[in-house]
């Protein structure tokens, strides 16, 4: 089986309560209940992790080195500052989707830029939890 790694960085955990017109009304236990159950029917093991410290998320990424097989990341905010993640990214060299709750470049100009997408595989953005889903599916369906 798959073992895929959910990274969600700064804010997340704020899901419901932050901007609900941009990332909807549900929690950010919604959207970990969603997560695993998606990854279980895909036939996948899903671990979440949320930080809203950079250097965490950077741990997080390289103790993943040699036990995950895909890395789903929503950087939030460090999505357009973050070198360090991508560089981290890099070093385990795991296979990457980037993941969006809002359509990013449909917002503030300083959004449109991401270091995290000059490594992803692939980046979905704007298809709220369902984006999560289908990171997945990729990974489902990587061979």
């Amino acid at each position: 089986m798959k073992k895929i790694l959910v990274i969600n960085g700064p804010n997340l955990n704020m899901l419901g309560l932050r901007e609900p017109a941009i990332y909807g009304s549900r929690d950010y236990n919604a959207l970990l209940v969603f997560i695993r159950e998606s990854a279980t029917a895909l036939g996948l093991e899903a671990e979440c992790f949320q930080s809203n410290h950079e250097g965490a998320i950077i741990d997080c990424i390289q103790q993943a080195y040699g036990v995950f097989d895909g890395i789903v990341i929503n950087p939030a905010a460090y999505t357009h500052t973050s070198v360090a993640i991508l560089d981290a990214l890099k070093a385990v060299a795991i296979p990457t989707v980037e993941v969006h709750l809002s359509d990013v470049d449909s917002r503030e100009e300083f959004r449109h830029r991401s270091f995290v997408s000059l490594y992803a595989c692939k980046v979905i953005k704007g298809h709220g939890f369902d984006g999560y889903r289908e990171a997945l599916e990729y990974f489902s369906e990587k061979k």
